[in-house]
């Protein structure tokens, strides 16, 4: 008599939710689909600004691409919100959405600040050859960021140490990376300062390495219709609101700026307070 094979639970459980992980829920998706349109149209202004010959119509097409760079950011961060109030997270969601974000928030940044280094860089030849590789190794970093989220946030793996009771991105988002060059572009743009592109190979660089870091961002998952505030905390909020609208261009890159400069700041002070307080009880 054959001995009958014991099934692995994980295994049962995969098979047993597969249909369920597949499911294509239209709101969700129809999110992650403008993220990669937008993406798509963004890539296509800068080939067109690559082979324009007329200046205004390249800053026309840079600042085009621009703004459907950040179409996408508001498409993928409402995509996610959307389906967990909706109770509608799947699998497939969240594989379309990565693929999305590497088009939007991988490759269209990447062909940005190359296309844009060319003609600022003509005295400067050396940024010219290694233009396309600072260009792959942010690419690089972000689809390996994109990655490591879907495995850290896989449903049938036990979440590492630090991400057990924390809702904590582990690394700058990529969305907030693609942001922060796309707002940078927009006001070398609208200030016509396109000459100072040169310092967009060294900032890749820095915001590559913050993605696939181990410094925590703040993810705002939490934040909804239920969320509450005090009234000081509100007060600011709505100023804030105000000085954004007063300086429109420089808007998005003084937020997008913020954002990836806390990270580093409240690791390095976590540090700080760790020594010290080892110290003190030492």
């Amino acid at each position: 008599m054959k001995e009958s094979k014991k099934i692995p639970e994980s295994a049962t459980l995969m098979s047993t939710d597969s249909g369920e992980a597949s499911h294509i829920y239209l709101l969700p998706n129809s999110l992650t689909a403008g993220n990669l349109f937008f993406g798509f149209l963004a890539i296509l202004r800068c080939i067109q600004a690559n082979y324009a010959t007329d200046l205004l119509i390249i800053s026309e097409y840079f600042t085009q691409a621009v703004w459907f760079i950040l179409c996408s950011v508001i498409c993928d961060a409402l995509d996610g919100r959307v389906a967990r109030l909706g109770g509608r997270e799947s699998l497939f969601g969240k594989e379309f959405d990565s693929i999305a974000d590497v088009v939007s928030f991988g490759v269209a940044p990447s062909l940005m600040m190359l296309f844009l280094i060319l003609q600022p860089t003509e005295k400067y030849p050396f940024f010219l050859q290694i233009g396309w590789l600072i260009a792959f190794v942010y690419l690089l970093c972000a689809s390996v960021r994109l990655a490591r989220f879907n495995v850290l946030t896989h449903p049938m793996l036990t979440p590492i140490e630090p991400l057990k009771e924390s809702k904590d991105f582990l690394g700058l988002p990529v969305p907030a990376a693609a942001g922060m060059i796309a707002s940078l572009v927009l006001v070398l743009n609208s200030l016509e300062l396109r000459g100072l592109a040169i310092a967009l190979p060294p900032l890749m660089l820095a915001i590559a390495i913050l993605m696939v870091s181990n410094i925590s961002y703040p993810s705002f998952k939490d934040l909804d219709w239920q969320t509450s505030t005090r009234l000081k905390t509100f007060i600011y909020l709505i100023f804030g609101l105000a000085i954004i609208f007063i300086i429109k261009e420089l808007a998005f890159a003084l937020l997008f700026l913020s954002y990836i400069m806390y990270g580093p700041i409240r690791h390095f002070y976590r540090i700080y307070r760790t020594r010290k307080n080892s110290k003190k009880y030492s």
